[in-house]
């Protein structure tokens, strides 16, 4: 049911408000209250109304955000004694999806365990009703987007070291993409910055561009940015737990870059930043300049937050843009992230910073297979006997001489994709060679 992201898939045929209803009601079973919000898709509105549903005939009082941020439903648990968050979202998938997360009073999603026991209770149709003079209530709550607003002014703050408005002069532009991270213009006003807004009207057709923050759907923001001079470009997906940034020349930042960005601020010298296994080499060498370090992480942001948790580990990022800085929420917070790289900004350029970032190539393909599984259990075994250096995390990652090879079975598709990375193109295509002949040999077995 779950995948890395929580529950995800088309309306009406995955995703329905029957699962909704069942969600909330094994959600119910260790909860008194939630909280519950949605992204600007026209069909969460039937989802969070069986949510809601569930819980209330449970016994659980719910507080409605309405339409909101997926972090700022995040951080309104803590803020509403709440024990549970539940968002209907889809993040950047296309329109006619929808979907369900959850998140703890950390502000973390639920982990895997968290996760099977959902599904178990819903399996055994475990439902604790409550009496007929039980049932929860339903209220609204209209100030959580500006308490979210506040902590991000707060935060803001506290990254550029001052306690009054610190961006004056610094321009940006910020694309909300018709979702719901509107917050990250207010805040970056409120910190005395200029501001643009593209496609803030919330509508979850996403009719301006694709939900997603990527160099290609992004085109417009980089247009933008670079035909106004503004300083700054922000991105975010349609439930803004994501951001993406253009340098004040224009360009799009790859997801990576902006890893060893973020990375190299958060961590000092002897401490970590948590990051899946599939990050490039460049965020290694790029905090080793100042003797930090990299832990690997399965992917998706859920198992990031899990290792933040960890001793020296102070920040978390994907390079698909989710940002965790674990002493503001283990929530991906897109609007604070964009505060954060503001503050960043104001004092040197995004431009200055991703030059001292590496570039180095990475290899990408897929090999089709219809027994994806049975494959990849072929492969780790070659993989086992053949090297020495090899993380089974999340499919297999080989280290090797001035490089690094990734295999992992796709979730959604019946594809084994392929990564490869090193220092140098030759290298790096030497490596993917290697890793596709072992592909190929072990699909060849099935």
């Amino acid at each position: 049911m779950f995948g890395t992201s929580g529950v995800r898939g088309p309306i009406g045929e995955t995703v329905t408000a029957a699962l909704a209803l069942d969600i909330a009601r094994a959600v119910a079973v260790d909860a008194d209250r939630i909280v519950v919000g949605r992204d600007a898709r026209d069909s969460g509105r039937a989802l969070v109304d069986a949510v809601a549903a569930g819980a209330v005939e449970c016994g659980v009082d719910v507080i409605d955000l309405g339409v909101a941020a997926t972090p700022t439903v995040a951080r309104a648990i803590a803020a509403r004694g709440a024990d549970a968050g539940v968002v209907v979202t889809a993040s950047h998938n296309p329109p006619t999806d929808n979907g369900i997360k959850l998140w703890t009073p950390s502000g973390q999603a639920f982990d895997t365990a968290e996760q099977d026991e959902i599904e178990r209770r819903i399996a055994a149709d475990e439902v604790p009703f409550a009496a007929w003079d039980g049932h929860g209530t339903r209220s609204a709550w209209d100030g959580a987007t500006a308490a979210h607003r506040e902590a991000l002014v707060d935060a803001g703050r506290r990254w550029t070291e001052t306690d009054v408005a610190s961006l004056d002069g610094l321009s940006v532009a910020v694309d909300v993409g018709n979702g719901t991270g509107g917050v990250t213009a207010d805040a970056l006003y409120d910190l005395g910055a200029a501001v643009t807004t593209l496609n803030a009207q919330p509508d979850g057709r996403f009719p301006a561009r694709p939900s997603e923050p990527t160099a290609e759907t992004c085109r417009g923001l980089v247009e933008h940015v670079a035909g106004t001079g503004a300083d700054l470009g922000i991105a975010h997906d349609g439930d803004a737990d994501r951001m993406m940034a253009v340098t004040g020349d224009g360009t799009f930042v790859s997801g990576d870059e902006l890893l060893a960005v973020f990375g190299a601020e958060a961590a000092g010298e002897g401490e970590l930043i948590a990051a899946p296994v599939d990050t490039s080499l460049a965020v290694d060498d790029a905090l080793a300049e100042f003797g930090a370090g990299v832990v690997r992480t399965r992917v998706g942001d859920v198992y990031v937050a899990e290792r933040t948790r960890e001793e020296g580990v102070v920040f978390g990022g994907e390079p698909s843009g989710a940002w965790i800085f674990p002493d503001e929420t283990r929530c991906p917070d897109g609007p604070l992230a964009a505060v954060v790289l503001a503050a960043l900004a104001a004092e040197r350029p995004l431009a200055d910073r991703v030059a001292d970032v590496p570039d180095y190539p990475i290899r990408r393909e897929t090999v089709e297979t219809d027994e994806k599984d049975a494959a990849m259990a072929a492969i780790t075994d070659r993989v086992r006997a053949s090297y020495d250096d090899v993380s089974e995390i999340d499919g297999v990652r080989v280290g090797v001489d001035d490089g690094w090879f990734l295999l992992r079975a796709s979730g959604t598709q019946p594809l084994i994709r392929l990564t490869a990375e090193a220092r140098d193109p030759e290298r790096a295509d030497e490596i993917l060679a290697a890793a596709r002949d072992l592909v190929a040999d072990a699909v060849g077995e099935r």
